[in-house]
């Protein structure tokens, strides 16, 4: 079992918000932002980038969120995201859209999970009544304790959401502050193999799309670099989905993951790329409705107003 006083401070260290490049608007430079490493690691590991005629300046985040305000500042350039904190970024205003689109084909187990001490009552989303769960506003993570909620039948009242930083979740579990955590990979397998246990799966309340999110301005004035970073993912993710092994490898050195955790985030959060069409746009539209039917988000930016079809 793996020392639990160590390990998530380790991810936390590990995955510290990066300063940004500043070189900031040159033609030949694409800032791109890293959710907890995912994406540098998947683009070093399987060597899309190779001959890239422009450089890369890579920040790296510990959650979507934090991507997403770099992303909105216009600190970075592009990045990847879960739907929910896509929607709910892009709801508060801001000056960003989605220029790719990836989904998993086959949902697998603890992708996105709510997790609860192994001696805990909780055992399926009913159980949740009465309890303080903790989250991240925003993220997927949030997204699924709202849609547990409402495959039981719970409002609002019902629970009590503590939203948290990935690490102070963590802690606040550890220390009895909270009965769980609705979170996402790696933190789902540190949780996992510090002895805790899935009450509530993703799978049937998420819908498991990931966008590649860009800053107007960079939409505007890297559009074909964009473009061809792009094309240069999709093949990455081609290259990842029959390679677990080799992705996980270079993940684990990147962000110092233990192997097995990064290899459990390579075999969970397997996507491919797809085009951003009508269906696509049409699903986010129930992300948008569950966060205003629990009042998290309040304005209405139409949904298709929030992608670019085609570079």
């Amino acid at each position: 079992m793996i020392d639990r006083r160590n390990l998530l401070a380790g991810i936390a260290t590990t995955f510290a918000l990066a300063a940004c490049g500043q070189s900031g608007g040159g033609e030949g430079v694409l800032r791109v932002g890293s959710q907890k490493g995912g994406t540098k690691s998947l683009m070093l590991a399987s060597g899309a980038l190779d001959g890239a005629p422009y450089k890369i300046e890579w920040s790296e985040f510990p959650a979507a969120q934090n991507l997403l305000e770099a992303i909105g500042s216009g600190a970075v350039d592009t990045g990847l995201v879960g739907d929910a904190p896509f929607q709910f970024a892009y709801q508060a205003g801001s000056p960003i859209k989605a220029v790719g689109a990836q989904t998993t084909q086959t949902r697998v187990p603890g992708a996105i999970a709510l997790v609860v001490p192994a001696a805990s009552p909780i055992r399926d989303a009913k159980g949740l009544k009465g309890k303080r769960i903790a989250t991240t506003r925003g993220s997927v993570g949030h997204y699924l304790l709202l849609r547990a909620m409402l495959s039981a039948g719970l409002s609002a009242k019902d629970v009590k959401t503590v939203f948290l930083a990935p690490s102070d979740s963590r802690a606040a579990m550890q220390t009895g502050a909270v009965d769980g955590w609705s979170t996402w990979q790696p933190y789902v397998a540190t949780s996992l193999a510090e002895g805790d246990r899935i009450a509530v799966d993703g799978r049937g309340l998420t819908q498991g799309y990931g966008f590649d999110i860009a800053h107007e301005s960079a939409i505007r004035d890297k559009r074909a670099l964009l473009a061809d970073f792009l094309q240069r993912e999709a093949k990455a993710l081609q290259w990842a989905s029959a390679h677990v092994d080799d992705f996980a490898r270079v993940l684990s050195l990147e962000t110092g993951l233990p192997p097995a955790i990064a290899k459990e985030m390579a075999s969970t959060g397997g996507r491919l790329p797809v085009p951003i069409d009508r269906e696509v746009i049409e699903r986010q539209q129930v992300v948008l409705d569950t966060f205003r039917q629990f009042g998290e988000v309040k304005a209405d930016r139409p949904v298709k107003d929030a992608f670019v079809i085609k570079l």
